[in-house]
């Protein structure tokens, strides 16, 4: 702790108890970093900040902070003017009341630090907030300003060491309404007892013996493309898809843990659990399924072609008889019209002949 430098001073404000303190981090990152280059010849690229006004590059001791109005006015803003502000918590971590753990929605948990005692006299009121504390079994909650804004805190100890968690203002929680599932699904009893089973066949883990596989798979390949050697490829892994049968999955699911743990005390216990499930609810529901899958299709099998078949020589036979009324209609209607064109051409052609004259006797 002596060797991590503090990014906040101040105090704990307990009642009229005044703590001074250090805020140090109580992370840290092992995130490979990766540097931008130019494609063309790997060369760095950096940003170099210039100032509008002067039009020349300025150092990181020569840039502060300024608010910008509306009207595109900067106002400047130091940090003495930030740590002059009249609230008790601008150099203030300020306990506003104690509570269980449990009341802590870890939806709101951020960055966590580590409170350090400030000096000799610090240690002995840092002491009697740490044992209150353990004694207590309840976390404080406390207001503390960093960064230029108020922010939420929760203090509980680590060890020997009073450890703050950054929290979350409740308005900056989004609501999961719109994240849950809008279908209706309807879980059984037997895909719960597998569930069950999967869960303690999996146990318990101690979170010390999980590592960053993917930040151990970074670091090999760039050791391969240093030293110029193969590049390690992925490992073929299994198709994805969806689930069509969640009760063999389940069963299936149950098996690989059982074997990848090695069949301990808490995997056999598990996979007892596991076969007793899988033996009367897994298989059971398994040929249930199959068997209703089965009994759909041969509905749909033999339901489908009588009711198309049925539609298609009703229909025809529909047509069929519109067809020939339709064309009795068309033949009765040429026959008359027919005869109409005809009587009409003999009216007009009788008229045209002129009657001969007949000769009168002298």
């Amino acid at each position: 702790m002596l060797h991590v430098r503090s990014i906040w001073n101040g105090a704990i404000s307990f009642g009229l108890v005044s703590i001074p303190i250090k805020l140090v981090n109580a992370t840290e990152s092992h995130s490979i970093s990766f540097r931008q280059i130019h494609l063309e010849d790997g060369g760095r690229i950096r940003y170099r900040k210039f100032c509008e006004l002067g039009d020349h590059e300025v150092t990181q001791d020569e840039i502060g902070k300024g608010y910008e109005s509306a009207d595109g006015t900067i106002i400047p803003i130091t940090d003495e003017d930030l740590a002059q502000l009249p609230i008790p918590t601008a150099r203030t971590i300020e306990i506003v009341a104690f509570v269980p753990a449990d009341r802590i929605d870890p939806l709101q948990m951020d960055t966590p630090y580590y409170l350090s005692a400030n000096g000799v006299p610090a240690a002995k009121p840092y002491t009697l907030l740490r044992e209150a504390l353990k004694r207590s079994q309840k976390v404080a909650v406390a207001k503390f300003a960093l960064r230029g804004r108020e922010r939420l805190g929760m203090l509980r100890v680590v060890e020997d060491v009073i450890a703050m968690h950054g929290l979350l203002w409740p308005d900056e929680i989004r609501s999961p309404e719109s994240v849950a599932p809008d279908a209706s699904v309807t879980v059984r009893d037997k895909e719960l007892d597998l569930a069950d089973a999967l869960m303690d066949t999996l146990g318990e883990v101690d979170l010390n013996d999980l590592h960053d596989d993917y930040r151990e798979a970074v670091e090999a390949l760039i050791a391969a493309k240093a030293s110029g050697e193969t590049i390690p490829s992925a490992p073929a892994g299994e198709p994805g898809g969806k689930v069509l049968d969640l009760m063999a999955a389940l069963e299936k699911s149950v098996r690989a843990a059982k074997e990848s743990r090695g069949g301990g005390t808490g995997a056999q216990t598990g996979s007892e659990r596991g076969d007793r499930a899988g033996e009367k609810t897994g298989k059971e529901a398994g040929k249930e399924t199959q068997a209703e899958v089965t009994r759909l299709r041969r509905r749909t099998a033999r339901a489908a072609p009588k009711e198309v078949g049925g539609k298609k020589s009703t229909s025809t036979a529909k047509k069929t008889a519109a067809k020939k009324t339709t064309a009795k209609a068309t033949s009765a209607k040429k026959t008359t019209a027919k005869a109409s064109n005809a009587k009409k051409t003999t009216a007009k052609k009788t008229p045209a002949k002129k009657a001969t004259p007949r000769k009168r006797s002298a």
